[in-house]
């Protein structure tokens, strides 16, 4: 079997569920050593503890401290960082623009903006000593076509989005690749919060009907994009904001 990320030290963000985890899991299958980063201890343990060679360090990745940290012990655990995945996100509650506390809003860009800002400050340092190597952020359709009642959340998305473009021409002479992943709303912990409500079979459907192919994406449609972009395969792509959709931003 080819191992596409054979001996590559991988940080993934916020890899203790969802997408995070899909992601984890499969660069785990393709050989390499990963470093499961998140807030929530219990469930971070016991992915790491499933995988042949994974270390759980808690991060909250808002915090300079915890992301210099973070980098430390991928060096310290397996000798170096090849790949970041900034995959780490939160929202606010699907609701009017006007009615999102000034906490809410404060907790989602630091959530998904700030975290680039920290993951870069400390991880590309760290990619520099490696000779090069690739951050992969995740973002979102969001950002590209925004939905109403999310207005705070899709802006955070377009950040990520231009900021992977502006990371991807200013890192190109270090030999590192800045791609990013825009999936369509997916079956995640955080579905209810975009919707809005329960999730009903009516309230799927009002999503579902936005979407060409007929469905939400799911972990492993992300965790395979990923691995293409992370993998020598796309060593000559950089910039590139992928949708996995199912033809959403069409």
């Amino acid at each position: 079997m080819n191992m596409r990320l054979k001996d590559k030290i991988v940080i993934v963000t916020g890899a203790a569920s969802g997408f995070g985890e899909a992601i984890a899991r499969l660069f785990a299958e393709q050989g390499a050593s990963i470093i499961v980063a998140d807030i929530s201890d219990k469930k971070g343990e016991e992915v790491a503890g499933s995988l042949p060679l994974a270390k759980f360090v808690h991060c909250d990745v808002t915090r300079i401290d915890d992301v210099q940290a973070l980098v430390a012990a991928a060096e310290d655990a397996f000798g170096g960082l090849d790949i970041l995945v900034n995959n780490a996100g939160t929202t606010h509650q699907r609701k009017s623009l006007l009615e999102v506390s000034e906490d809410e809003f404060d907790k989602v860009y630091a959530t998904n903006v700030k975290s680039i800002y920290l993951g870069a400050i400390h991880g590309i340092p760290a990619l520099q000593r490696r000779g090069g190597g690739v951050i992969l952020n995740i973002a979102s359709t969001a950002g590209l076509r925004p939905r109403p009642g999310l207005t705070w959340y899709n802006g955070t998305k377009g950040a990520v989005i231009t900021l992977t473009k502006s990371m991807a021409i200013e890192l190109a002479p270090d030999k590192i690749r800045v791609c990013a992943i825009n999936p369509v709303i997916g079956e995640t912990a955080l579905l209810t919060s975009f919707m809005g409500g329960p999730d009903t079979p009516q309230l799927r459907e009002e999503f579902i009907s936005g979407i060409p192919l007929g469905r939400m994406s799911r972990p492993d449609d992300i965790a395979r994009a990923a691995l293409f972009l992370c993998s020598e395969d796309a060593e000559f792509i950089t910039g590139v904001c992928m949708e996995v959709d199912g033809g959403r931003c069409i």
